[in-house]
């Protein structure tokens, strides 16, 4: 979802990107740089371990092209060589969209990612919970089990807070202009308006993963 389409019903958003991982499977060809792909033109930071090549996934949990994208990229990501390291980072091109950042770092802080990420989407997207405030995600937290207190305390910790900053700093490095989004080695771009489909964006993934691997 790009930044001026948050308006967009999933219905609208849905079709084109299911036609174009049609069209991806049918037609595959060799990723092109500038085409299905961006090369930055400055390093932006990665945080994976010596010898790892890191791939970030921008996203927002009311996008409705994040929750669509999500099976099929957990799917991937159980996949990966062990060379790669995968890693998640909530945008906010809005000031609004920080409690949602704030949601996904506090339950990362938490040790609540593999349990709770998908219920987000699923409570955004299937129940139809806004979540973009402060009360209403520590009152989704709650029902959840978690402490209140706990989730409360961490979700207004500095440590979040300053995770958020850094998230909008990797978001701008990357000049991440809609969700969901691609970073790999913290060279390379791709979305699913470049690559045609996410289905596809996988893909040019796991060429520019190839082509890492090549230069070292």
């Amino acid at each position: 979802m790009k930044r001026r389409e948050f308006s967009l019903t999933a219905a609208a958003v849905l079709v084109p990107a299911m036609l174009g991982a049609t069209a991806a499977r049918a037609q595959p060809a060799k990723p092109r740089e500038g085409k299905d792909y961006l090369v930055l033109g400055k390093q932006a930071p990665t945080d994976a371990p010596a010898g790892k090549i890191e791939v970030v996934e921008f996203f927002w949990y009311s996008c409705p092209h994040c929750n669509a994208f999500e099976p099929t990229l957990e799917a991937w990501v159980k996949s990966l060589p062990k060379d790669v390291s995968f890693k998640r980072v909530p945008v906010a091109f809005r000031d609004d969209f920080s409690p949602q950042q704030r949601l996904y770092y506090t339950l990362e802080a938490m040790n609540k990612v593999d349990e709770l990420h998908a219920k987000v989407f699923r409570a955004v997207h299937g129940e139809r919970q806004a979540l973009n405030t402060d009360e209403a995600i520590i009152a989704w937290a709650e029902k959840q089990g978690l402490d209140k207190a706990k989730f409360t305390e961490t979700f207004r910790s500095f440590s979040v807070a300053s995770k958020l900053r850094r998230a909008v700093q990797l978001q701008d490095a990357y000049k991440v202009e809609g969700v969901p989004a691609l970073g790999i080695a913290g060279r390379y771009y791709t979305d699913g308006s470049l690559a045609g489909s996410m289905e596809r964006a996988l893909l040019v993934t796991d060429y520019l993963l190839a082509e890492v691997r090549k230069a070292r």
